[in-house]
């Protein structure tokens, strides 16, 4: 970690907590229905742990529309700001590169927590999603940063992981939510089928 002076995060389920937004999802989506939100959310953990987008998967499953996701439940985890107040202070520099819907900085700045960022890169405004490594190599060129001097931390291997080790940097797993299920040996399996196919 020597060279390192950028630190990327994901935020859902890295910074913030999600897990009140999920349940209320899995509540609800169940309602009206013969289906228990315990076989739900069995199902969601089941589809997560093979890497997959375990709400959405278990929607098609069992052929149910997922509700709104609820925004006004995310909350940061109790520890995000002195995690990032402690690295901040030791010198390196922050930054966010993650899948979001419009408005990310001004959420960050309603959890008190965009001063700690340089650089805030987020798809809805970005136009383009993680895991297309371009999002990575946009937010490495306004950092003026060099791939293994930044580390990218995050929940998802799909998102986070594979693909910004994949542009060159390191990487942090954060085995929180949905995405800390993910199985690394039927990872790498999908990626190896996915190179055979390319």
């Amino acid at each position: 970690m020597e060279n390192v002076k950028w630190l990327f995060f994901d935020i859902g389920s890295t910074l913030i907590d999600e897990s009140e937004c999920y349940w209320l999802r899995y509540r609800e989506a169940v309602v009206g229905t013969t289906i228990s939100s315990a076989d739900f959310e069995n199902k969601i953990i089941e589809f997560s742990k093979q890497n997959r987008k375990g709400d959405h998967e278990a929607a098609k499953y069992y052929g149910i529309e997922l509700p709104p996701w609820r925004k006004e439940a995310e909350k940061p985890y109790t520890d995000t700001k002195y995690v990032l107040n402690q690295l901040s202070g030791k010198g390196y520099r922050l930054g966010v590169i993650a899948n979001q819907s419009p408005g990310t900085k001004e959420r960050l700045s309603n959890w008190g927590l965009l001063k700690y960022f340089d650089i805030v890169l987020a798809s809805a405004e970005e136009g383009i999603s993680k895991p297309n490594p371009e999002i990575f190599h946009r937010a490495l060129i306004a950092a003026n940063c060099l791939p293994d001097s930044a580390v990218m931390i995050g929940d998802r291997l799909d998102n986070d992981i594979v693909p910004a080790k994949s542009v060159g940097m390191k990487t942090v797993w954060v085995k929180q939510g949905l995405g800390g299920l993910a199985n690394v040996v039927h990872m790498a399996r999908r990626q190896k089928r996915h190179e055979k196919n390319d």
